[in-house]
């Protein structure tokens, strides 16, 4: 079993949906610093952690579909 299995889906969306999104206004943080690395703009230690801490829910929800995917192959 994987930490990936420990985690409900529940509280991955959850996660991934105030953490990733957060916040809101004027649009969504992960969003802005998307574009920004798009652009090549994102250069500073703080939007690149801005980065990885919103944009890390969304990778385990990814990691956690995989996941289940490659097991269904297997099956």
């Amino acid at each position: 079993m994987s930490f990936l299995d420990n985690i409900s889906w529940p509280t991955l969306i959850m996660v991934a949906l105030l953490l990733g999104l957060a916040p809101f206004v004027p649009e969504p943080h992960v969003l802005e610093k998307l574009r920004m690395l798009m652009a090549g703009e994102l250069s500073k230690p703080m939007d690149i952690f801005d980065l990885v801490m919103h944009g890390a829910p969304w990778v385990l929800v990814l990691a956690k579909l995989a996941r289940m995917g490659a097991r269904k192959g297997k099956e």
